[in-house]
């Protein structure tokens, strides 16, 4: 149950977005570049199959740089324009501001992949594609957004520089994509042991959105993006808790 101070930080959160142009910049960003890459990039059309392997193939891309875009001034505007001050020293906890930024960003990016519905909607005009492998792809995408999105939330709780935070969000996610390229985990393999280099693949983002991109529901894929989202989330508030002084 989402109590009464985390809905209110929801409802202010998400008159935020749509009170300036920052939120249709974004829509219109992300489903231009994803309309790109599954049409023209992905020739969703020559490839012959009515399936959605091309388009959710670039979503760890896209998430990479436009969901710490959308992130980074969540806590890093507060910093800039002493606000946070303000909102850490109302009748709420860090813990229950942060829960209500996190679930409203994580609603708006809801919002932003429901919106690519025309692309499934293509696919059922011309065949048959599997309807629980549409599904485990979508809650897949959105796990793996909520995993970028905690991370970028850390980042900005950590700077007022919108631009520091977007860089460093930017970087630890490429980090646990790249952590599970071949290049990454033959190179790991020259010098150390097999199990190791298991380990570090097992960070990558790529290795557990690939199988529900696949359509294989697997428990420990989706525990993992969940994993990340409450760790990260627990560092943000640790972070908020000591500038607040509670």
């Amino acid at each position: 149950m989402i109590g009464r101070n985390v809905r209110a930080v929801i409802r202010r959160e998400w008159r935020s977005y749509f009170n300036s142009p920052i939120a249709y910049v974004f829509l219109i960003i992300f489903l231009a570049l994803a309309a790109f890459f599954t049409f023209f990039v992905g020739l969703f059309y020559e490839a012959g199959q009515a399936d959605l392997r091309g388009f959710f193939l670039w979503h760890p891309w896209l998430y990479l740089v436009l969901v710490p875009a959308a992130a980074m001034r969540l806590w890093a505007e507060e910093r800039r324009s002493g606000t946070i001050e303000l909102l850490l020293t109302l009748p709420m906890t860090p813990t229950e501001a942060l829960l209500g930024k996190f679930l409203a960003a994580w609603l708006f990016l809801a919002l932003a992949l429901a919106l690519t519905f025309p692309v499934p909607l293509s696919a059922f005009y011309l065949g048959r594609p599997d309807p629980g492998v549409i599904f485990t792809g979508y809650l897949g995408s959105l796990l793996l957004a909520g995993a970028y999105l905690a991370i970028g939330l850390f980042t900005s709780a950590l700077t007022r520089n919108q631009v520091i935070s977007f860089i460093v969000a930017v970087v630890i996610g490429l980090f646990l994509i790249l952590c599970g390229f071949p290049p990454v985990t033959d190179f790991v393999a020259r010098f150390a042991p097999a199990s190791v280099v298991e380990g570090v693949a097992a960070f990558s983002f790529v290795t557990h959105f690939d199988g529900l991109q696949r359509g294989v529901l697997d428990v420990q894929d989706m525990l993992y993006f969940v994993s990340v989202m409450v760790f990260m989330l627990f560092v943000t508030q640790w972070a908020l808790r000591s500038r607040a002084g509670k």
